[in-house]
C-alpha cells in the first residue's frame, strides 16, 4: 500500500524545531504544498484552536514533529510540563486530523520509549516490556501515548496513522545550549570553544566507553518521508543508522572535525549512563531505506551550521 505525496497539502507540525525544519527541507523536493503554522498562528495545546486551524487549512497529510523537548535536567525539573504539554500537542493534532479526514499521518516519537534495560539492538516489539529510564519517563510516557493513540485510531476507525521512532539526532538547527543540549552538540561546542581558547584538554564525562547511535536529522527526515509513502501498519518503525560507537571515539571524531588538537580527559566522578543504546534498523531496512550521510560528513555539516549561526540556544524545556 503506497501513498503518493504528489499534489498533496502536507502539514509539518513543529516546523521550527530541528526535525520539523529538516522535514520542510526534504519535502521541498516533492511535488507537494508544505503547510506550516507557528505559535503565533495556533497554540498546539489548545484543542479548539487546532481543530479550527486544521479545518481551515485542510491538510492531506501530517507529520507530527512538534514537542516539548529537553535533556535530563529539564525532564527532572519540569515533569508535569513534559507530560501534559506533549500529551496535549499530540492528542490535539491526531484527533483534529482524524476529524477533518486527513489521509495519512506520521507521528514522531523518541528512542526513550523503550525500557531502560531492553536487549540490544532494540527491536520495535520491546515497547512496554520493562521499566523506563526514570530521568526522562515523563517525556517517554507522552510519546508512548502518541504511538498508542495512532494505533487506536487505526484500530477503531481505520485511519492511516503511523509512528516513527528516531534515534539520537544531530545536525542543522540543533540545540547547543550546554545546560540542555544532547551529547553531540555539546561536544561540538566544547571542542570549538577549547580550540578558540587554546586549551590543552577537553573534559568528557565518565569513562567514554558507553556506546551510542547517531543519525543525521536530514537522514531522519528522508526516512520519515519514505515511511509516509510506503508504510501502513499498526507497529511503529525505528529510524536509525543501525550502528553505534563509543563516546570516546565520538569525542575523537568531533575534535578531529573541529580541529581541536588537545588531550581528551575523563571526569570519572561523572556517570557513564546506560552502557549501550542501539535500535534495530532491520525493519526500516526491509522497507527499502538506509541512511546516506556518514558520521564524519554529518558532524562537519553540523559544525558548519553552528559556525553559520544555524543553531539554537534553547533553554531547558523549550518547545519545538
Amino acid at each position: 500500500m503506497s501513498y503518493d505525496l504528489n499534489g498533496k497539502k502536507v502539514w509539518v507540525a513543529g516546523h521550527r524545531g530541528m526535525v520539523g525544519a529538516a522535514l520542510v527541507r526534504r519535502l521541498a523536493s516533492e511535488n507537494c504544498e508544505v503547510l506550516v503554522a507557528g505559535r503565533d498562528v495556533v497554540d498546539l495545546k489548545d484543542q479548539a484552536g487546532v481543530r479550527a486551524w486544521v479545518a481551515k487549512a485542510k491538510p492531506d497529510a501530517v507529520f507530527v514533529a512538534a514537542a516539548k523537548v529537553g535533556g535530563i535536567l529539564a525532564n527532572n525539573s519540569y515533569p508535569a510540563d513534559f507530560l501534559y504539554d506533549n500529551l496535549m500537542i499530540e492528542a490535539n493534532i491526531i484527533e483534529a486530523s482524524f476529524r477533518e479526514g486527513v489521509e495519512k499521518l506520521c507521528f514522531l516519537g523518541s528512542s526513550c520509549i523503550y525500557p531502560k534495560f531492553a536487549a540490544q539492538p532494540i527491536v520495535e516489539s520491546a515497547l512496554l516490556t520493562g521499566e523506563l529510564e526514570p530521568t526522562n519517563e515523563w517525556y517517554a510516557i507522552a510519546k508512548i501515548a502518541g504511538i498508542k493513540l495512532c494505533q487506536a485510531y487505526r484500530k477503531q476507525h481505520g485511519a492511516d496513522f503511523i509512528s516513527a521512532m528516531p534515534t539520537n539526532l544531530y545536525g542543522p538547527g540543533d540545540n547547543f545550549d550546554l545546560n540542555s543540549s544532547h551529547v553531540m552538540p555539546a561536544l561540538i561546542r566544547k571542542a570549538h570553544e577549547a580550540k578558540l581558547s587554546g586549551d590543552k584538554e577537553i573534559v568528557v564525562w565518565g569513562t567514554g566507553t558507553p556506546l551510542r547511535e547517531f543519525l543525521n536529522v536530514d537522514d531522519c527526515a528522508d526516512a520519515c518521508v519514505h515511511l509516509m509513502k510506503v508504510y501502513s501498519d499498526f507497529e511503529h518503525v525505528n529510524v536509525g543508522s543501525g550502528e553505534d560507537l563509543s563516546i570516546l571515539d565520538l569525542t575523537k571524531l568531533v575534535c578531529d572535525v573541529v580541529g581541536f588538537k588537545g588531550e581528551i580527559v575523563h571526569d570519572l566522578t561523572k556517570p557513564d549512563g546506560t552502557p549501550r543504546k542501539l535500535m534495530s534498523a532491520d525493519k526500516i531496512r526491509g522497507l527499502g531505506w538506509k541512511p546516506r550521510i556518514d558520521l564524519r560528513t554529518g558532524i562537519a555539516g553540523a559544525y558548519a551550521a553552528f559556525l553559520a549561526g544555524n543553531a539554537t540556544m534553547r533553554p531547558a524545556g523549550a518547545h519545538q
